[in-house]
């Protein structure tokens, strides 16, 4: 199934780039293959041209019989190359065509050698390649087009015909004039030379050719000066002029005599590097200076760092390559429940519907100005305007009396509409129709959806498909009375996810206290869903062990934070983008990070028998989790306050209503009535903080999940589902025997780290000895058991008590030698 990933774009102004080569995903046995291929290929047009500039006219006659296992040539390549050089040679570009067997071979050899550091090239250098060098092609054909009488080979078919093309409206001077603009054009873009780089380039070649005619001059005069002195000679005469100006200013060569010996001291010139342009002032008159002024370019910046150097040879990676293969369940396994037709109107109802409402709201003394209709699968939301000085809460005491002349179940009156003007009467449809989960999965608001966790809810009043974010909830909170499609919306939630993200970008926590309601997830076991090393079912049925689940969610959480402090990134989609643009080394820990969704589908049950121990790790992961992927959907029947306290109301803004039977209960959840006006069967009101949304849950009925899950599991999965960290509660040490042959290895090591620090716990000897949870636990539970450190106190840590390392040698020396 097709999915589009959410991608932010920023418009820049940049230059036109030239286009380049797509990033094709290729493994590296598949990049051999084909680079292998295009050398072939490359090879074969080569020695096909070639052959064709001397055999072509004895083949000319046969050109109609190729096909004929009977007819000869005189090409190297036989028939093949016979009809290449025909093709490009002569009825394509001629002389220039040799550009495309090159250009084929350089890209074989980029893909064959890409590991090679000598030969590999980048995609962006082969593309440019492309692109100049088919330019080029295009411009000699054209250019030799104009010698055409000459040899019909120089410029092809194509050369000519251009050629001919362009005398024919511009004319020869015409023609020649935009070649030339066009061979201008290649040598400003493709050479980067302008003409104050080519004045500049003459300029300074000819300071050089200047500088060293001077340098020859000084050299002979100076040897005769010195080749007169050595020997005893007068010096030849100099003029002052020419002689040093003052006598602190050195001369290049200095000379020193004394009575026993001459020693000659040539000092050593220090390299000073040539400026890039030179320009010379010329002095305006006799008393001015002239001055020399020495212009110096910018260093280069390194455009690719190394990130980018291995994103363009190995591309971005790929977090779904271990099951590439893997195939999204397909449509047809769910059931079209309306098989493409819409909702019928019954005008007879609306107009009867209408009809009461006026007539009702007229016995009240209530005027209405305008009445509108928007008939959804199974409500009608009615919009009236009331007439000028009418009052809004008059309309809204009145909704039982519009439902007894309505004699309809579920009126809900929302006065007035956020965003509207007008009031808002939700009628029940008579004949509800059904919406379909493979209605909303099929629609473009789905399948469209830039959005990290799509989630399809189902259709509105205006039956629009309603599309939402998870990932932006951040939360979901879901209540309802028993029997009004809370389990269904649930299975709704997990197969939206089902169709949009791969098994390696999502994975499932899913609690289920009734043990019947999510056990048809377990075939996909290996796919999507994760749990504790030591669980042997990834569906949590057992409350005891909810309690380990979710403090494990918080050790994972906190481990994920430690992955983004060291990444320096705030979310986990930055994360992601990160890793994905291989910016991160995973020899440091780092890699790619799954959303983990938690399911939990009845929350009062694990609140009765457990309490704080699951209400804490709930609160804490619903306070800080969003960040680092973490998303927890908790779905309840009793939205009571005992169960849905303040502190997870603060944490869940996003919440869900189906039926409830009170009105306070609508309060709990919603913090507004209204739900338990609903009508049941998947009717539901949706909140993000802001406005109630009515919406009819999409219905999947156990056979379509199980199908689903069926296609998932029949495929390759992962070797185990994705393991959580391992979690021990920390119930005490006090029953373990204090036998010290049993005792842990590093159990020393381990004591002199307790009582330098004087701080007890499992953590510090996970850092300093770089232990796992488990083995540091029970480190803990020996030092406790010795008597090194105090009990379990809480969230404290535990006494030290050993006062230094003196007292814990002979402490330990008594205790070796009972």
């Amino acid at each position: 199934m097709a999915r589009k990933k959410t991608t932010s774009k920023k418009t820049t102004a940049k230059a036109s780039k030239p286009f380049q080569l797509p990033n094709l995903k290729l493994n590296r046995l598949q990049e051999v293959i084909v680079g292998s291929a295009l050398i072939v290929v490359g090879l074969l047009l080569l020695f096909s041209f070639i052959s064709y500039l001397f055999t072509g006219a004895q083949d000319q006659s046969v050109l109609v019989e190729l096909g004929s296992r009977s007819t000869e040539t005189k090409n190297w390549i036989s028939q093949l190359g016979a009809w290449l050089g025909h093709t490009f040679v002569y009825k394509g570009f001629g002389i220039p065509a040799f550009s495309i067997s090159v250009l084929t071979m350089i890209s074989g050899i980029f893909l064959f050698a890409t590991g090679d550091k000598v030969f590999s090239l980048s995609r962006k250098r082969i593309s440019n390649l492309w692109f100049w060098g088919l330019l080029l092609m295009l411009w000699l054909s054209i250019f030799l087009g104009f010698f055409h009488n000459t040899n019909a080979l120089l410029g092809g078919k194509v050369g000519y015909e251009l050629n001919d093309f362009l005398q024919d409206y511009l004319g020869l001077l015409g023609a020649i004039l935009v070649m030339f603009f066009i061979a201008i054009v290649y040598v400003v873009l493709r050479l980067k030379l302008t003409p104050e780089l080519i004045t500049a380039y003459f300029s300074k070649k000819a300071t050089e050719v200047k500088e060293g005619f001077e340098n020859i001059e000084t050299t002979d005069e100076e040897s005769d000066w010195e080749k007169a002195t050595v020997e005893g000679n007068p010096a030849p005469d100099i003029d002052q002029t020419t002689a040093p100006a003052t006598a602190t200013e050195e001369p290049k060569n200095t000379v020193e005599l004394s009575d026993d010996a001459m020693q000659v001291t040539v000092p050593e010139e220090e390299t000073v590097p040539e400026p890039v342009l030179k320009k010379v002032v010329a002095p305006k008159d006799e008393n001015d200076i002239g001055m020399e002024i020495e212009q110096t370019l910018d260093e280069e910046e390194v455009i690719d760092n190394k990130a980018n150097k291995l994103v363009e040879d190995f591309g971005e990676f790929d977090p779904t390559l271990e099951l590439s293969n893997f195939q999204f369940p397909p449509l047809d396994l769910l059931k079209d429940y309306t098989k493409g037709k819409t909702i019928t109107i019954n005008e007879e109802e609306l107009q009867a519907n209408k009809d009461r409402i006026v007539e009702t709201l007229k016995n009240y003394k209530i005027g209405i100005a305008k009445i509108s209709a928007t008939v959804g699968p199974t409500v009608t939301l009615y919009e009236i305007v009331p007439e000028a000085g009418i009052r809004i809460s008059k309309i809204k005491n009145l909704e039982d009396d519009i439902a007894l002349s309505l004699a309809a179940l579920g009126i809900r009156i929302i006065a007035p509409i956020p965003g509207k003007g007008t009031i808002g009467i939700e009628v029940p449809n008579q004949n509800p129709s059904i919406v379909s989960m493979r209605s909303v999965v099929a629609s473009p608001k789905f399948q469209n959806a830039e959005m990290e966790l799509p989630i399809a809810f189902g259709k509105t009043i205006s039956n629009e498909t309603f599309v939402v974010d998870l990932a932006k909830m951040p939360h979901l909170l879901m209540a309802g009375a028993t029997g009004q499609g809370k389990s269904v919306g649930l299975n709704a939630i997990l197969t939206s996810l089902l169709y949009s993200k791969h098994p390696a970008e999502v994975k499932f926590v899913l609690v289920d206290p009734k043990k019947v309601e999510l056990t048809l997830f377990n075939k996909i076991e290996r796919h999507y869903l994760a749990k504790l090393p030591d669980s042997e079912e990834a569906i949590i049925t057992d409350n005891s062990k909810v309690i380990n689940t979710l403090n494990s969610l918080c050790i994972e959480m906190d481990q994920r934070y430690d992955i983004l402090k060291d990444a320096m990134c705030r979310n986990l989609k930055e994360y992601n983008a990160k890793f994905k643009a291989r910016k991160l080394n995973p020899a440091n820990g780092h890699k790619f990070l799954p959303y983990i969704v938690l399911v939990v589908d009845e929350f009062a049950d694990l609140i009765m028998t457990a309490g704080k121990e699951v209400e804490t790790p709930i609160a804490r992961l619903a306070q800080l989790a969003r960040a680092i992927g973490i998303h927890l959907i908790i779905a309840t029947q009793r939205p009571s306050v005992n169960v849905i306290t303040g502190m997870i109301k603060a944490n869940f803004p996003a919440r869900i209503s189906f039926r409830v039977m009170q009105k306070v209960d609508s309060r709990t959840i919603l913090d507004s009535g209204g739900a338990d006006q609903l009508i049941g069967r998947g009717d539901m009101l949706y909140t993000a903080g802001n406005e109630l949304i009515r919406i009819q849950c999409a219905f999947v009925d156990t056979p379509e999940v199980e199908k689903i899950t069926d296609f998932i599991g029949n495929q390759k999965a992962y070797p185990d589902a994705h393991i959580l960290p391992e979690y021990v509660g920390e119930d005490g040490g006090t029953s373990i025997d204090n036998n010290i042959d049993e005792r842990d290895a590093k159990f020393r090591d381990a004591a002199e780290i307790i009582v330098i620090a004087q701080q007890g716990s499992a953590s510090l000897l996970q850092r300093k000895l770089k232990l796992g949870y488990n083995r540091a636990g029970r480190i803990i539970d020996q030092l406790e058991a010795a008597g090194i450190v105090g009990g379990f106190e809480g969230s404290k840590a535990r006494q030290v008590l050993i006062p230094d390392l003196t007292s814990l040698e002979v402490f330990l020396n008594e205790e070796q030698n009972k």
